[in-house]
């Protein structure tokens, strides 16, 4: 019987979690308290066979119960039921920009601030953290980037030992991304931007691409890069990181970022590496037009 145990931070995903397992035939329960997890896991042990995949998510929504997790682990395994915990996390400023979208208040946020919600959790959590079977950051996670991890982690036997490496776009004028590990500026390469034929177009188009890269410098700069993360990567690996975070920028985000970032990322994937490509501000002027309008 393959039992699954879905914990973490609130807002990190684990509610999208516990659907796509049950959407992959897995037997799922959502909140439940620690105390009835070993009589849950004897119920399903007396299906013969008819209910062979479970997945539960426990957490802080418990109150008081949650503080029996361990206990109620350390009887589960007594017992002699084998247990996988998956433990899903985010960073403060993602949590907090998703509370405020959802317009949700944070369990542990008593006087109404998320943040001192988020790191009380944090501290509640650091011992379930230690001991868990996988850590899925969904930072920089869409929802269908998280049900990719998850078919990979529970379907095809994916190992953990890899990074999930996050190649990220971005532009200078809007801000570096918070959670980057490693910063790269290309911004001394030639800028398409004032190009008029290309302005309009992003380092997703061709002409763009072929722009950028027809600059001795840019094939240079690009073979270094590739050659450096490629080194580093295994020393990540020992420290025991689970994500390593690229990103690349220039003034805007559209052009000559964009371009570097993709080949990164084809690079890696040809490597075999995990990665997740976001290209963060490639249509950010668009959007402020809009917003202006609707202003």
């Amino acid at each position: 019987m393959r039992f699954i145990i879905i914990t973490g931070l609130s807002g990190a995903g684990k509610s999208q979690a516990v659907k796509f397992l049950e959407d992959l035939g897995y037997f799922c329960v959502d909140n439940l308290p620690p105390a009835l997890i070993l009589k849950f896991a004897e119920i399903c042990s007396q299906s013969r066979g008819s209910i062979d995949k479970i997945a539960i998510v426990t957490d802080i929504r418990g109150g008081m119960f949650f503080d029996q997790l361990q206990s109620s682990l350390d009887e589960l395994q007594e017992e002699g039921f084998n247990y996988d915990i998956l433990f899903l996390e985010a960073s403060d400023e993602t949590l907090i920009k998703r509370f405020k979208t959802s317009r949700r208040m944070h369990p542990l946020a008593v006087d109404g601030r998320i943040l001192d919600g988020i790191d009380a959790e944090r501290m509640k959590l650091e011992e379930i953290k230690e001991k868990a079977t996988y850590i899925i950051d969904t930072t920089n996670m869409s929802t269908a980037q998280l049900k990719q991890e998850i078919i990979h982690l529970f379907i095809e036997g994916g190992k953990t030992e890899k990074l999930i490496i996050h190649v990220i776009s971005f532009g200078f004028k809007y801000g570096l991304p918070l959670d980057a590990d490693l910063v790269f500026d290309v911004r001394f390469l030639p800028n398409p931007y004032y190009i008029e034929s290309l302005k309009k177009l992003s380092g997703n188009d061709k002409k763009v691409r072929e722009y950028v890269m027809k600059w001795p410098e840019a094939s240079v700069f690009l073979e270094k890069l590739i050659n450096m993360v490629d080194y580093l990567i295994p020393f990540y690996i020992k420290e025991g990181k689970t994500q390593l975070v690229i990103a690349i920028g220039c003034t805007g985000g559209r052009h000559r970022s964009v371009t570097i970032a993709n080949y990164l990322n084809e690079a890696l994937k040809e490597k075999d590496h995990r990665v997740i490509m976001d290209n963060r501000d490639i249509d950010e002027e668009a959007n402020k037009k809009i917003k202006g309008k609707q202003i």
